[in-house]
Parts: structure tokens; C-alpha cells; sequence
């Protein structure tokens, strides 16, 4: 599958994680990917490994995501690869109580691959500490 462009492959993300499918957000993902994630302290750079921690988040009870449309911002580095950023919040049961983890993210993805992502790194929002 290509897509057209840079926001359709972080809608069909958004879309994938929210249907708790690990196989199917993975595939997004291309073979030399980085993922930096938002709820593990280790570096993701294998396919098995994106998989993996997709299945993890999957296990959570009420998980999606839900993108801060005012916060995307885009640059194209070339026709095919993009760069997007902005803020997404995460949302899932923890003592079945639904919280949510806004959390910062940029990718970087080429669209003239059947699998653009190429680099994502996430990170929750850090709390005001003042």
C-alpha cells in the first residue's frame, strides 16, 4: 500500500493503534525503522521488535489515541519524505480507571514506500514543575 501523503500514513497509524491490531501498525513501519516509544526506556530497531511492543500496548484495556489536530506540523524535506510532529494523547486503563498520557511525537516517513515509517520517536509530556 502508498499513500498520498504524510497525514494519511499518521491517520492509518492512529487508526491501527486504536484497533489494537500489532500486525497492522507494524506494517507501517519499514524494515530499518527507529522507534523511539513512549512507554518503554529502550530503543526499538527491529521489525520483531516494533511488533512486540505494539502487541504489549495492545494488552491495555481501553487503548487509543487521540491526535491534537492544532499541534501537527509538517515539513517536507523532499517530494516522497515528510516530517511530522505535534502532540497525541494516549489513553487506557490503569486500576480500571481510563487516564490519559499526552505525549510529544515526530516521524519522519517516506511516502513512496510501502512501509514510510521510518523514524518515530514519542515521549509523554513532561509535568509542569512550576
Amino acid at each position: 500500500m502508498y499513500f498520498k501523503n504524510a497525514e494519511e500514513v499518521l491517520f492509518q497509524w492512529v487508526s491501527r493503534v486504536c484497533s489494537g491490531s500489532p500486525d497492522d501498525i507494524a506494517a507501517l513501519y519499514h524494515e530499518s525503522a527507529v522507534l523511539i516509544p513512549t512507554f518503554s526506556p529502550h530503543t526499538v530497531i527491529a521489525p520483531e521488535g516494533v511488533r512486540g511492543y505494539f502487541a504489549q500496548l495492545a494488552t491495555r484495556d481501553g487503548l487509543g489515541v487521540r491526535l491534537h489536530n492544532k499541534a501537527l506540523r509538517k515539513q517536507s524535506l523532499s517530494d516522497t519524505v515528510h516530517t511530522l510532529s505535534g502532540i497525541y494523547s494516549f489513553e487506557f486503563e490503569v486500576d480500571q480507571v481510563l487516564l490519559s498520557f499526552p505525549s510529544r511525537f515526530s516521524f519522519v516517513m517516506d511516502i513512496s514506500l510501502p512501509k514510510p515509517i521510518l523514524h518515530h520517536h514519542s515521549s509523554q509530556v513532561p509535568r509542569n514543575l512550576s
